[in-house]
């Protein structure tokens, strides 16, 4: 990490992108009191993470990349022993195992051993559990790595109405998507440094333009650049890897003449495609590359989600 400034306001679901290896789960432990802070100061509602450490968890919640669950466990009995950590009477804690239950939607499959659930069972049962002692502020890393789109939409349900009961969320992701649905604002870290923050509509916004996205397939960068240079619009060319992004001010009504020019320099480039601006696009501004992520699928293992 090479310095971070953030503030999260009460309330909101703030989300932290980056690549893999950008610094983001190391900060969230740190804010989670597991790691010590490497400099600085870390506050969570106003408690010192590093002085203050025992009263920093009782306000919070967490759930971590690796979903710690004991296989033989039923989600009820992982539920209920949770609650029982938390100081919990054993009928409070059936009580509050119940609920959680029922708004991660697994009150089915409550009394099967955790080592049956999918992946996507697994993670909402994790955030059941993060969620035991009804803390103020959650944090969810990467929470839904490996999951399918449907479990995915499933978790982010549950932020949803977790967030609309007030607890502030901090959630840290790769997908633009994910952060896009989801987010008040957030925050775009790369290589331990922060590049861009704000509401997800304003980052987008500030671009300003269409982007003309060009899969070279092994047509020269150059070349190509060279021949688009003072297209009408056009305010700037990013290069990608065996891509050009070309933010220009009229993208649809480009493309006849990016054609055109690239047919005069006989060019013969892959795919051309235009959009709105995307967060991915904000990030290819900010760093010069796209935020790669790989194809997921619920490959944890276990039975079908009902």
């Amino acid at each position: 990490m090479r310095g971070i400034d953030l503030s999260v306001p009460r309330g909101q679901i703030f989300g932290f992108l980056g690549p893999n290896g950008a610094g983001k789960t190391t900060t969230v432990r740190m804010l989670c009191t597991l790691l010590p802070p490497s400099a600085g100061t870390g506050l969570i509602d106003g408690l010192d993470v590093d002085r203050e450490g025992h009263e920093v968890r009782k306000r919070i919640g967490v759930a971590l990349q690796e979903i710690g669950l004991d296989p033989v466990q039923t989600g009820r009995e992982l539920l209920e022993l949770q609650c029982g950590l938390y100081g919990m009477s054993p009928e409070d804690g059936r009580r509050r195992a119940g609920e959680l239950l029922e708004m991660v939607e697994l009150s089915d499959a409550a009394d099967r051993r955790t080592k049956g659930y999918s992946g996507g069972m697994k993670r909402r049962l994790d955030l059941a559990a993060a969620l035991v002692h009804d803390p103020q502020i959650l944090f969810l890393d990467e929470p839904t790595t490996g999951l399918d789109p449907s479990s995915r939409k499933k978790i982010w349900e549950e932020v949803r109405l977790i967030n609309g009961r007030g607890a502030t969320v901090f959630l840290t992701t790769q997908y633009l998507e994910e952060a896009d649905e989801l987010c008040d604002r957030v925050a775009i870290i790369d290589d331990g440094v922060l590049v861009a923050e704000g509401a997800p509509a304003e980052l987008k916004a500030q671009i300003g333009t269409d982007v003309v996205a060009i899969g070279l397939e092994g047509a020269d960068p150059a070349g190509t650049r060279a021949a688009l240079e003072g297209l009408a619009g056009l305010e700037r060319i990013v290069d990608g890897e065996d891509s050009l992004a070309l933010f220009v001010a009229n993208g649809a009504g480009s493309i006849v003449e990016i054609v055109r020019r690239l047919d005069q320099a006989q060019i013969s480039v892959g795919t051309i495609s235009v959009s709105r601006p995307s967060l991915d696009d904000v990030f290819l501004e900010a760093t010069g590359r796209r935020l790669e992520v790989g194809e997921t699928t619920d490959d944890e293992g276990g039975e079908e989600e009902g």
